[in-house]
């Protein structure tokens, strides 16, 4: 019998097995030397100034709307076409989330509509890295800064990924059109902590603000210190165990044993992605000539190189097939070729439309790109075979 193989899956080796077991033999399980260590090697191969570590990236969104200071009476501005906390982290504040419609050749948030869309209360842009490819940030960033709002890109898909802008390569998270940038390291992703996220920025208020609010907004540096000793006599000795909570923060902290996996999977980065890069290519060349599918495209052509891709997400035309998406996805799993559906735009889901009475229509784009998206399976221990078998079952739907 074949192996089933899923739309997505970690890469786990020998080395990061013995990274975590040294970390589990050493004296710090949590907040020690291992977040340090896994910040400065995340910060120097992103090349941003500062890198803040937490438990997964759905805390990393709510953390850098909070640093950003947004709240009540702000909007923030997504894509449709992403997971459910690029716009909950807005809602978690108090904030407004709210949707502009996505470029149909690269599924993420289209720096036309968000322009032709603007209103005068949005205070954050957040555009997606879909599937691994990154917005127009410097199209995105000019229509934003020019608002006075703040850009935070969701690079969740983009880990190890970049692109290309006037021949100069960029790397997602070490680019100057954004003021912060998030990243997940969730099992599926293209480098895992088993679970865990990452805010980078340059900005050094939002760094020392990030660190502050991921442990209770609380404090051990007498430089930070304001003061309670003067004004209560309980509190005149500071001795080695005194802290102060200045404002009211989350524990959104990561533990050792994640930051020791996340250190050894980055030394495997370039690998992973250079191997995600392949399966891309073959599959883009296997199913250029299928009149049922349309691939994967990039904003630029140079940016192929570039791209991490976390998702192969090909469009298929289910009516020329004359079967649902879920025949297909069936049929699929019969032999045994996982596959996913991501996303449903996130404003048609019951919360959002109860809550701030959005409806179909709103982001055609979206919906239309929903009603045909697929994710085939792509993750760097996939082998050349895997590969074919999937070609080879992708093209077997076409028989009627």
């Amino acid at each position: 019998m074949n192996d089933f193989i899923p739309y997505g899956k970690q890469s786990i080796d020998e080395q990061d097995i013995a990274a975590v077991v040294q970390t589990l033999k050493s004296d710090f399980l949590t907040c020690g030397p291992k977040v340090d260590e896994f910040e400065l090697a995340c910060a120097k191969f992103v090349g941003a100034k500062h890198a803040i570590a937490v438990n997964n990236a759905t805390s990393a969104l709510h953390l850098a709307m909070m640093v950003a200071g947004v709240g009540v009476g702000d909007r923030v501005v997504t894509s449709p076409n992403t997971f459910l906390s690029s716009a909950n982290s807005a809602a978690f504040v108090g904030a407004t989330p709210d949707f502009v419609d996505i470029d149909p050749q690269t599924y993420n948030l289209c720096a036309k509509s968000l322009s032709e869309n603007w209103q005068n209360d949005t205070k954050v842009v957040i555009p997606v890295a879909y599937a691994g490819q990154s917005a127009d940030m410097p199209e995105i960033a000019k229509i934003a800064r020019e608002k006075n709002a703040i850009v935070i890109e969701d690079a969740a898909h983009g880990t190890g990924g970049g692109f290309e802008v006037n021949g100069v390569a960029y790397k997602q998270g070490g680019h100057p059109w954004a003021d912060m940038t998030i990243f997940s390291f969730h099992p599926v992703k293209t480098l895992t902590t088993g679970e865990g996220g990452m805010i980078v920025t340059d900005n050094d208020e939002f760094a020392a603000k990030a660190r502050s609010l991921r442990s209770h907004g609380m404090t051990r540096d007498s430089h930070e210190f304001q003061g309670l000793g003067s004004q209560d006599t309980a509190l005149t000795e500071q001795g080695p165990w005194y802290y102060e909570m200045t404002e009211l923060g989350h524990n959104f902290r990561i533990t050792d044993i994640q930051c020791a996996l996340g250190i050894s999977q980055l030394s495997r980065l370039a690998e992973f992605t250079a191997r995600r890069r392949e399966i891309v290519a073959r599959y883009n060349a296997a199913f250029e000539n299928c009149d049922y599918i349309i691939t994967p495209k990039t904003l630029r052509p140079n940016d192929a190189p570039h791209i991490s891709w976390h998702l192969y997400t090909a469009l298929f035309d289910f009516t020329a097939l004359s079967k649902t998406r879920t025949e297909v996805i069936l049929e699929l799993r019969e032999q045994f070729v996982g596959s996913q559906v991501l996303y449903i735009p996130v404003y048609l889901q019951p919360f959002y439309r109860n809550t701030y009475g959005y409806a179909a229509g709103k982001c055609p784009n979206a919906e239309t790109y929903y009603a045909n998206a697929l994710s085939l399976p792509l993750f760097p221990s996939m082998t050349n075979a895997d590969v074919q078998r999937v070609i080879k079952a992708v093209k077997r739907i076409d028989i009627r």
